[in-house]
């Protein structure tokens, strides 16, 4: 057979990549779900940089089981009118200590391993390139992510040195 003929060698996908992204994915995710207003979880976190507003990110929670959790993280607000906003179904497995992106987007379920060429130009690692985004992604929020300002702990009007009376 000469080398025009021969088919490409088939993806085998880095379990040990993988799995690592999803373990350091659970992982942020759970620092970044500590946040607390009242004892209760704060779905919403507001991204600035400095005194730049960048956007804000919704978690919700879809569905909880007695060791996993399916959640939804979204970009609700961006600062750029070009950006896309991420949307995520995260699947949260509390007893292997991992979180793994299950559908991105408008994809139902993302394969382990696509052919490649597909009819969606997807590449032959999508479901690692996906989860390595979200290892991005929530580092960022965890970088620049605060409370909103609904959840102060002061109003602007108590920080002129106004009185409410």
């Amino acid at each position: 057979m000469n080398e025009w003929a021969m088919k490409p060698k088939r993806y085998v996908p880095d379990l040990r990549q993988l799995g690592a992204l999803c373990e350091g994915n659970y992982q942020r995710l759970r620092r970044l779900r500590q946040l607390r207003v009242d004892d209760k979880p704060v779905c919403d976190i507001e991204l600035h940089r400095e005194n730049e507003y960048l956007g804000r990110v919704r978690i919700q929670v879809l569905q909880t089981a007695r060791y996993t959790e399916t959640l939804l993280l979204e970009q609700i607000h961006n600062s750029g009118r070009w950006l896309n906003n991420p949307r995520m179904t995260v699947r949260v497995y509390h007893d292997a200590i991992m979180a793994e992106v299950i559908s991105c987007y408008r994809d139902t379920q993302i394969a382990p391993v696509n052919d490649y060429p597909n009819r969606f130009m997807h590449h032959p690692d999508e479901k690692v390139q996906v989860n390595g985004f979200l290892a991005d992604w929530l580092e960022y929020c965890l970088r620049f992510g605060h409370l909103p300002l609904e959840h102060a702990a002061w109003t602007a009007r108590d920080n002129t040195g106004e009185s409410a009376s």
